[in-house]
């Protein structure tokens, strides 16, 4: 029967893939006997967006998802021969249910297949926000993160089903945490940077109630990390362990809730009935209350009682654990405190920036200081005196730079930011130049604590140095940001197959010498009857150059909002090169699903 489990997560993956081709095709073919395509897809739209259009709506999107769901399922038994034979069934076992929840809602509420007649002539499109190129790969790579926490979900049930967590069940659990958490970041890091170009407000992160659920899973995901490699070195944390690898797949499903139930207004939304909502928040209670119900009931089977010293690799890591959780809280409160409003006074209230930067920005800062010492210290009890180079030199770096920032820019959050991320980048260094040996393990420790002190560096300069302005100018006027001179030149009307565009050209200009010329639509797709913005910008690795064009005429002049983001991009670069650590770290043969049972 154990084995008939690892054909039939095979087959199951085979067979949703079959049927995701079909629907496919006939996007591909423009075949508008089918509702959804002829929803979503139209004969005049490029082969991209026609792809694209299959999972840019919410039939199509979930059947990607349980597509996902079945490729995990079916890599275990490809990729964990050596696994134990009873815990790996478990885990299968799980992961079929899962996928069998989800089949049902498909077939139920959600039929991706489901036929239109009389046949229309031609179709409504798809939705103008999606018809860009980093909308096209967004949803899958997000999807890649969110559904890959179901394995980590999957092997804690199975392990509380059996009883038993051990050091090498952390190993056998890292490759697919580490999979799932550098594709998630991956998406996260590309819908972030759609929303700078495409949305024309010139802003790479705005606190939506979509983006937050996302970036929720992806800090547990980062605490499950950090507690897995606590498990696997000091085997302690089993507990603990067990609920992140269940929290954090719980809240990919929450995710999953929130952009198909409406109850939350977003541009990422896919804003269906409620009825389809409740179902998933029905998958969403079975799952978790299933999952909850059992550790109350089996927890005590899996208790490690090893103390970690507070002074330790250890307790820097369990701090870190806090923290993130602390940070998760925060969003998580930001998110649905308005929701919770709503439904008990009818007041409309909105949670911005504002609270954010109160409440998650303090965490995260305290989070950099425990992320840059704990991999100096040793995994059993250590001296802090043995570090008083390191902190003697940290505290020079820290009060230059904030000192100098300060007094340059005048901005106390940016300064502290910038300080912090310096010092976690000299930690980082430090760190690495000490170890024994290089191990890919290692790598990928550098790369995502660089990565991230990167990506806090680049929004400390945002903080710090982004400037904008709005005007109205006919052509040849100009509005001035930070130093440079934005010119519109001149504007046109383009058609092209499937919407009309109104192209503005605006040259801009530093102490008389021209720097770039920058090309901004402003888009109307007949079909939707929908306007877009396409900005213009020029991505440096100083100032990013950014020009969106807005409504108007020639008479009063067209709308132009200039910006100048200095270091902007090295905040995607930081995302990205933490999402290179994942796979660097999965190359390591010391851990993985194919580790045998002594660990080597």
């Amino acid at each position: 029967m154990m084995r008939f489990g690892d054909r039939a997560a095979v087959m199951q993956c085979a067979l949703i893939a079959v049927s995701f081709a079909l629907l496919t095709v006939t996007f591909l073919q423009s075949d508008f006997s089918v509702r959804l395509a002829a929803a979503h897809s139209h004969s005049a739209k490029p082969l991209l967006y026609k792809i694209s259009g299959v999972w840019g709506n919410h039939e199509g999107s979930i059947l990607l998802w349980v597509l996902i769901l079945a490729i995990y399922g079916a890599l275990v038994p490809m990729f964990g021969k050596s696994l134990p034979a009873p815990l790996k069934a478990r885990a299968l076992a799980v992961q079929g249910m899962l996928g069998f929840g989800f089949l049902l809602f498909v077939l139920l509420t959600s039929n991706p297949f489901e036929r239109l007649n009389p046949v229309p002539p031609d179709g409504m499109g798809l939705n103008p926000l999606l018809q860009d190129p980093g909308l096209a790969v967004h949803p899958p790579f997000l999807y890649l993160g969110y559904v890959g926490f179901s394995m980590s979900f999957s092997f804690a049930v199975a392990a509380l089903v059996e009883g038993r967590v051990h050091a090498n069940w952390a190993r056998w659990l890292r490759p697919w945490v580490l999979l799932s958490w550098s594709f998630l970041t991956i998406g996260i890091t590309i819908g972030s940077f759609w929303a700078y170009y495409e949305l024309g407000w010139g802003g790479w992160w705005m606190w939506d109630p979509v983006e937050n659920v996302s970036f929720m899973p992806w800090l547990i995901g980062t605490a499950l990390l950090h507690s897995i490699m606590v498990l696997g070195q000091r085997h302690t944390l089993a507990n603990w362990t067990i609920l992140l690898a269940i929290a954090a797949f719980s809240l990919s499903l929450t995710g999953t809730f929130i952009v198909r139930s409406g109850v939350l207004v977003s541009v990422h939304a896919f804003a269906v009935d409620p009825a389809r909502g409740i179902a998933i928040l029905v998958l969403l209670g079975i799952a978790t209350g299933g999952a909850l119900v059992l550790y109350a009931l089996r927890s005590h089977k899996i208790m490690k009682t090893a103390a970690i010293a507070p002074v330790s690799r250890g307790g820097a890591l369990l701090m870190n654990n806090v923290l993130l959780l602390t940070a998760t809280a925060t969003v998580f409160l930001g998110t649905f405190y308005p929701l919770f409003i709503d439904i008990v006074s009818g007041d409309k209230i909105t949670v911005g920036a504002p609270y954010f930067n109160l409440t998650f920005v303090p965490v995260m800062f305290l989070l950099i200081v425990f992320m840059a010492v704990g991999p100096l210290l040793k995994w059993r009890t250590d001296d802090p005196g043995r570090l008083k180079g390191f902190f003697s030199t940290s505290a020079v770096i820290i009060v230059i730079v904030t000192l100098t920032a300060l007094l340059t820019w005048k901005n106390a959050g940016g300064a502290v930011g910038l300080a912090l991320s310096t010092y976690l980048g000299f930690a980082v260094i430090k760190a690495f130049r000490n170890a024994p040996r290089v191990t890919a393990s290692k790598q990928g420790f550098v790369l995502a604590h660089m990565g991230l002190a990167i990506c806090a560096f680049g929004i400390s300069m945002m903080a710090i140095g982004q400037d904008d302005s709005m005007g109205r100018l006919k052509t040849g006027e100009s509005i001035t940001v930070s130093g440079y001179e934005f010119t519109l030149d001149n504007v046109m009307l383009d058609r092209e197959a499937n919407y009309e565009a109104l192209t503005g050209d605006v040259s801009v200009s530093k102490n008389g010498r021209e720097l770039v010329s920058l090309s901004t639509e402003r888009r109307f797709y007949p079909v939707r009857e929908m306007f877009t913005t396409e900005a213009g910008f020029r991505l440096a690795v100083a100032d990013t150059l950014f020009a969106a064009i807005g409504e108007g005429n020639p008479q009063d002049g067209w709308i132009v909002r200039a910006h100048v983001h200095p270091f902007v991009i090295w905040i995607w670069i930081g995302a990205l090169l933490m999402a290179a650590a994942g796979f660097v770290s999965m190359t390591d043969r010391r851990t993985g699903p194919g580790v045998e049972a002594n660990g080597t």
